[in-house]
């Protein structure tokens, strides 16, 4: 093709992409147009009326400024739309576009606007939710702006939930956005969880308020994610997502864990969000307004609300609340995601593990020369696949620190004998396990153990596809 034919064969393509994105423009400038005559002011419980922003009217229908008006049957047709499939496009190719509608019909309820809550509640709005409920009592401050998501100083003074739905309107209007400005307690827990939410966001910092939804959660059997302490905190690689039993780290997730035991006897099944971080900086003193030390419950305008100042770098809330929004993105789409587990272990024990591993192939099989990992690869197989559990470990419940000294009683040996002791087939198992498994087959485990063999089976194709093989 010659130089000549190149130019042209660039120009065309070109005048052909701004023929297109010309017409999407229009499209959407003329949908606004026809959406800006359509505003209504919905009344809506616990809003003041003055309020200049919109929510759920009486008859089920959402509206407000930039907004059409939507009702449920429209719930199915939201991708069909043009625009909003364009606006989610990045979506649909990273899901799919079924795992993407599931997104797009869902109903989470973020409780808690502030740093980590604005955040998470503005990317699942990007993301496609299409109905978000958005509770706080508490308005925008000056000092807050350094960690929302979406607020200006045009908002200081107004309410943290008619914030972001002002702001929301024109970033996605045909997500239903119910804001409450309302605090969280057990007179209002039916009126805010009501609805079959498909996820709770729980993004409160109070203890009191904290526990107690959390209880509700469980004994509605609700799913939930909940945020511990994010400030006070400078490092971003070490937030981490797990068993709130293993936020072991946070005193904030550390008194939520032990009154949740003590009041309502739980003590696993909620995911929390927290830093293996130890704070870098404490409470600021109170000071009232002599300038003097005081004591800071005699300034509570809520009983039990905190009126200390925590000192906040604002990426770390940033991250927390994306963490938050993209878990539980993956959770309504049912797009399986394998989170890191809380580990501290020290590369001496890779090594450990490794030489473990060479001295039962030499023992097993004469020697290590069918030995195809590295203690790198070492690492990958223990942390990533097996999680420092043993294969064995059905219902992998033993996390955390004892999940680290057990390792210490584990060995690495191959799952099919008749084949290398390769990354994807080495399991990890107990002492006793080991010797048990080199008496038997993958054949015989099939058809006595099938769930094991299912699991095990899964889990290295897992390592098949990380490493291409």
């Amino acid at each position: 093709m010659s130089e000549e034919t190149k130019r042209l064969v660039l120009i065309g393509a070109g005048a052909l992409l701004g023929s297109v994105s010309t017409i999407a423009v229009i499209k959407l400038l003329s949908r606004q147009q026809v959406r800006s005559g359509n505003k209504s002011f919905a009344s809506v419980s616990n809003i003041s009326t003055n309020d200049k922003y919109f929510s759920v009217a009486n008859d089920g229908t959402f509206s407000g400024p930039g907004n059409r008006n939507f009702t449920k049957s429209d719930e199915s047709n939201i991708l069909k739309d043009e625009i909003v499939s364009e606006q989610l496009t990045r979506n649909i190719q990273f899901f799919g576009m079924e795992s993407q509608q599931k997104v797009s019909e869902s109903f989470v309820v973020v409780i808690g606007l502030g740093g980590v809550g604005s955040h998470a509640a503005c990317m699942l709005l990007r993301s496609g939710v299409r109905k978000l409920r958005l509770v706080d009592f508490d308005q925008v401050s000056l000092s807050s702006l350094n960690r929302h998501a979406v607020a200006t100083r045009d908002d200081v003074g107004i309410s943290k939930a008619m914030c972001l739905q002002n702001h929301f309107s024109s970033i996605f209007p045909e997500c239903e956005v119910d804001a409450r400005v309302q605090l969280y307690d057990s007179s209002s827990e039916e009126e805010i969880l009501s609805g079959h939410p498909d996820y709770i966001l729980d993004c409160i910092d109070n203890i009191d308020t904290k526990v107690a939804l959390l209880a509700a959660c469980v004994r509605r059997g609700l799913k939930v994610l909940s945020a511990t302490g994010a400030g006070a905190r400078a490092d971003p690689t070490r937030i981490r997502i797990a068993d709130i039993k293993e936020s072991t780290i946070d005193p904030l997730s550390r008194a939520v864990r032990y009154r949740l035991k003590k009041d309502y006897g739980i003590e696993t099944g909620i995911p929390v969000v927290f830093s293996l971080e130890k704070p870098k900086v404490k409470l600021l003193p109170f000071k009232g307004t002599t300038g003097e030390d005081e004591k800071p419950s005699d300034y509570q305008i809520v009983p039990g609300f905190r009126v200390r100042i925590i000192p906040v770098l604002g990426t770390i809330p940033a991250i927390f609340g994306q963490v938050m929004a993209s878990y539980v993105l993956t959770q309504l789409a049912g797009f399986f995601v394998q989170t890191e587990p809380v580990v501290t272990l020290d590369p001496d024990h890779y090594r450990v593990i490794y030489q473990r591993l060479i001295e039962h192939e030499e023992l097993v099989y004469g020697s290590a020369e069918q030995v195809l990992v590295d203690v790198d690869e070492v690492m990958y197989i223990v942390k990533e696949l097996w999680q420092g559990r043993s294969a064995r470990d059905l219902y992998l419940d033993v996390v955390g620190q004892k999940m680290w000294r057990s390792v210490n009683e584990m060995v690495l040996v191959r799952w099919d004998q008749a084949k290398p002791a390769s990354v994807s087939n080495l399991i990890l198992l107990k002492f006793k396990e080991a010797e048990e498994h080199e008496m038997t087959s993958i054949d015989i485990i099939k058809e006595k153990e099938p769930e094991l063999f299912n699991k095990v089976t899964t889990v290295l194709k897992r390592a098949e596809v990380d490493f291409g093989l």
